[in-house]
């Protein structure tokens, strides 16, 4: 064989191992040794997102110790899944990654990573959060402007889990004692704001009943259609943020006319609508500023409190379900907070997104990060998968070769998502002097046109001399 055939040979059982083991190693087993032993749920649907939080006693029946456990999402909520992740007994959290299960394609899993081995005969207790979105339905879906509104959830009666579960106990909170229909399966019960289901005992995996709750929910329904967030870098002392947000009401739409007047009267008119929200600043930001295709919003009020600047923004108009609105929010804020530097190295650490109002859901989050001109980026870090988009240039005054812009793009945000990314470049300090230098220069240049014009004569007639006698 001939040795550049052999090499050939060689790379393509080496690439194909490769894909093999990539491929395997987001496959996982579901272990028969473990089993839940207990399992305590809570089930908070007050606000227009749903939070499940699930307080699990995990338990290793085998001979030998287990290093993880799977979670699960059943096909008919894991396309409202917006954010997943656990925490040990010292709330501490746990490494989490997404994986599959041979068989079970319908089933979305989740590779939970213990710090320590639980050992054979033992028992672990970890915490699981869940946050759906568009998961409570109106219903009916439109009212008038005098009524409430009312939400209908449909959820799993247990906790959809690949292992054994010996008992479990689920709590549904509503906060509100109107409560048109919900499940009822002994043994349950009904307190003021909530309802209590279990507990059940020896329920197997991926089992499955429908949980119904059909209650009134008066709270904001917004949601961000569209949040593009713009962060220009200066090494000169600034951070510029930008963001343009698109906001639709998407509860019960509104029914028939709507009457000003009332609304303004009488307070209890658009139970379910929004006159306003707060979203919260950092606590170094300044030069604020609110406004819309129509010019500057003056019905806003700005709040600075010890860790965090508080925007109450109230848009020109209340909306009612359906509506729609659009603004600009921008802000600075110092540099030295948010960018570290040894040398000619860089890092940036800021967060993807901010608080735009309380239970926020995005439906999708636009990331552009305006570097200074001459910069070289190194290393995206961001704490979830996004979607990198194809870098650009921007121009700007006294720009040459533009400055470089680093974008990417998230779908399904929620608070839980308000975490640091990082972007780690190389930046020649001495081009700092680059836009200071081209404006002496033009200075310069336009000075000696002057003197030049000044000192030499361009007329075509000599002038005469007078002489006296």
């Amino acid at each position: 064989m001939k040795p550049a055939m052999a090499k050939l040979e060689f790379c393509v059982f080496f690439l194909l191992y490769l894909a093999i083991n990539s491929n395997s190693a987001n496959v996982d087993n579901i272990a028969s040794e473990l089993k839940f032993k207990n399992v305590d749920r809570t089930i908070d649907v007050t606000s227009q997102l749903v939070k499940i939080v699930s307080k699990i006693t995990l338990e290793n029946t085998g001979k030998s110790p287990v290093k993880n456990f799977l979670l699960a999402v059943e096909a008919s909520a894991k396309n409202n899944l917006a954010y997943i992740g656990a925490k040990d007994s010292n709330s501490k959290d746990l490494r989490i990654l997404e994986t599959t299960v041979k068989g079970y394609d319908y089933v979305k899993f989740w590779r939970v990573e213990l710090k320590e081995a639980l050992d054979a005969g033992t028992s672990l207790y970890v915490v699981t959060e869940a946050v759906f979105t568009k998961a409570l339905l109106p219903f009916p879906t439109a009212i008038t402007q005098q009524e409430v509104q009312l939400v209908k959830y449909i959820g799993n009666l247990y906790a959809y889990t690949p292992y054994y579960v010996t008992s479990q106990k689920t709590v549904v909170n509503i906060k509100t004692k109107t409560v048109e229909a919900f499940t009822k399966v002994k043994p349950f019960s009904q307190q003021e704001g909530s309802i209590i289901y279990g507990p059940y005992p020896n329920t197997g995996p991926f089992t499955e009943k429908e949980l119904s709750v059909h209650y009134k929910n008066n709270s904001p329904f917004l949601t961000v259609t569209r949040l593009e967030r713009l962060i220009e870098v200066s090494h000169w002392g600034n951070i510029a943020i930008e963001e343009v947000v698109e906001v639709e009401h998407t509860g019960a739409k509104l029914k028939g006319p709507f009457s000003r007047y009332d609304y303004q009267q009488d307070h209890h008119s658009g139970p379910a609508s929004v006159r306003s929200y707060k979203t919260l600043l950092p606590a170094s930001a300044s030069d604020v500023y609110y406004r819309d295709t129509n010019g500057n919003i003056s019905t806003s009020n700005m709040k600075v409190k010890k860790d965090s600047v508080e925007v109450e923004l109230r848009p020109r108009y209340p909306l009612f379900g359906g509506w729609r609105t659009h603004y600009t929010l921008g802000y600075n804020v110092p540099s030295y907070e948010y960018l570290f530097h040894s040398g000619n190295d860089y890092l940036l650490k800021m967060r993807v997104i901010d608080h735009i109002f309380d239970d926020m859901q995005v439906d999708e989050v636009v990331t552009k990060v305006i570097l200074p001109e001459g910069s070289v980026v190194s290393k995206l870090l961001i704490p979830y998968p996004v979607t990198r988009l194809p870098d650009s240039l921007h121009f700007t005054y006294l720009d040459t070769k533009g400055r470089p812009v680093i974008k990417f793009v998230k779908n399904n945000v929620v608070e839980n998502h308000i975490q640091d990314f990082q972007i780690r470049y190389t930046f020649p300090r001495l081009l700092m002097f680059q836009e200071p230098l081209l404006v002496v220069g033009f200075l310069f240049a336009l000075f000696l046109l002057v003197i030049i014009y000044v000192r030499l004569d361009f007329s075509i007639h000599k002038p005469e001399h007078h002489h006296k006698d």
